[in-house]
């Protein structure tokens, strides 16, 4: 390690603004800012996708990753963001030049040679770690996100570099694994020891991701709670047994937010700023709302919103289930996504019958993301499973307190309004435990119970208002954690 710098090797395959499928594109952006604040060296690892072209074109070459089996020869290509990351760009257009998106085509199916793009990604992460840059950079430790990169472990510990570089694999959603056909193995380069049951090795396929949690040196999820969960059976994904066997290992950070970005003081999406000092104008974001999205404009009608995928884990069936229920309250519905076919024809339908109560748009659009997190009363997140998320964090820095179900990181970033006086200092939304349409129309009812009354709701938006959503206490536990790892070297 340099002095007291740590040298950071984030692999990822993903990073917001120019990549971003969902919370990992975010945490890819911010996190690595964070570090950086706090004193790190942090060079991001990413393909070069079509869409990071401007930033290649001011790049320069930094290393060469020369074939292994199937993975072609590729380039690192080195540019320098303005927060002071270091980005690096592995170059191989045979696997990123191409239209649509970083894991699917434009049909909507997994890239064949996904195997291919995401160990090469793996093995450069790999080969910077032994290597170094041209510049003499080296990584103290690499830090891999995801399937997609959790294979860096893998090859560093077949292929070990002559000093030893410690691995972290942060793990943010189980649920994808990054499974393929046993005979990828040898496209991958990997010795056929690496596949059995305490390697690779998974139900007669190659998990990328086990791989990572077999070989890395430390392991974290993005919550505390989350890091209990996968534990289990229920949340475990078949690797419940080998994640409690490592448990020493695994710890639970939450993510934090971009408090710059998602600010409604200085939010130049939103109808009107405005913050604790001056929340009298938040109702006119509700007004700019209902307007945006056809709905009648009265501010005397509660208006329920959410963001996100549409699918069975967000839970925007049980929210399609008890839709005709809440219009009879009434209320406002306001939803934005999109996902499963199946769930956004429902909503459709549901939109079709009541036009005047229900504003939906299928697709993405983050202004109005921006408008609902600022303009909605409450912020509905039903999901079956969410390792840590981020809109409740949003919903309440805006003042919109959330209605989630009890599981991962909602857990750790809800404080549940129980009806006392005692728990309304400190209560930020509601919870419930059980993933059910009955379950989610109960928290409802008792969020609206405490909405009509004004001078407890504004208690519950001015606590969630207050609360520290930023990455700086997260960062600091990652930091903590690198200096660890490094240390047992």
């Amino acid at each position: 390690m340099n002095g007291a710098t740590p040298r950071i090797l984030f692999v990822t395959p993903e990073c917001a603004p120019w990549v971003k499928t969902g919370g990992l594109g975010d945490v890819s952006a911010a996190l690595p800012a964070a570090l950086q604040a706090l004193g790190c060296d942090v060079a991001i690892l990413m393909p070069a996708y079509r869409g990071m072209h401007a930033i290649a074109q001011r790049a320069q070459e930094a290393a060469t990753i020369p074939a292994l089996a199937e993975l072609p020869a590729a380039r690192i290509l080195e540019a320098h963001l303005d927060n002071g990351v270091t980005m690096l760009l592995l170059d191989a257009p045979a696997l990123y030049d191409r239209e649509a998106g970083p894991y699917l085509d434009a049909t909507g199916r997994d890239w064949p040679d996904n195997h291919l793009r995401f160990g090469a990604l793996s093995h450069a992460a790999a080969v910077v770690a032994r290597n170094g840059l041209a510049g003499g950079w080296r990584p103290d430790l690499v830090h891999c996100n995801d399937w997609p990169a959790a294979l860096a472990p893998a090859y560093l510990r077949f292929e070990p570099p002559t000093e030893p570089v410690p691995t972290l694999l942060t793990i943010h959603n189980l649920a994808f694994q990054g499974l393929f056909p046993a005979q990828t193995l040898a496209q991958l380069g990997l010795p056929k020891h690496s596949y059995d049951i305490d390697g690779l090795e998974f139900w007669g396929q190659v998990s990328f991701l086990k791989g990572g949690i077999c070989y890395a040196d430390a392991i974290t999820a993005v919550s505390p709670n989350y890091a209990r969960e996968i534990q289990g059976k229920e949340l475990g994904f078949g690797l419940d047994e080998l994640l409690h066997a490592r448990r020493d290992v695994l710890h639970g950070i939450v993510n934090g937010i971009d408090t710059d970005y998602w600010n409604p003081a200085t939010d130049p999406m939103i109808a009107a700023q405005y913050d604790v000092g001056w929340f009298d104008a938040k109702p006119f974001n509700k007004l700019a709302l209902q307007k945006r999205l056809s709905l009648p404009q009265d501010s005397r009608i509660p208006v329920l919103g959410t963001v996100g995928r549409i699918t069975l884990q967000k839970g925007f069936d049980l929210i399609a289930a008890i839709a005709e229920e809440l219009m009879e309250i009434p209320v406002h519905l306001v939803m934005l996504g999109s996902g499963s076919l199946e769930i956004e024809e429902q909503l459709l339908r549901l939109q079709s019958a009541y036009p005047k109560c229900i504003g939906l748009k299928i697709g993405f659009d983050e202004k109005l993301a921006h408008m609902i997190e600022a303009g909605a009363d409450m912020f509905l997140m039903p999901s079956r499973f969410e390792p840590c998320g981020l809109n409740q964090m949003y919903s309440q820095r805006y003042g919109t307190p959330p209605v989630a179900n009890a599981t991962g990181g909602l857990v750790d970033t809800i404080i549940d309004y129980d009806g006392t006086p005692e728990s309304a200092e400190r209560a930020t939304g509601f919870l419930f435990h059980e993933a059910s349409p009955e379950a989610l129309l109960e928290a409802i009812r008792r969020a609206l119970d405490c909405y009509r009354e004004p001078e407890l709701w504004r208690k519950l938006c001015f606590n969630g208002m207050k609360t520290d959503f930023s990455w700086q206490a997260s960062a600091k536990r990652y930091v903590d954690l690198y200096r660890s790892q490094i240390k047992k070297t």
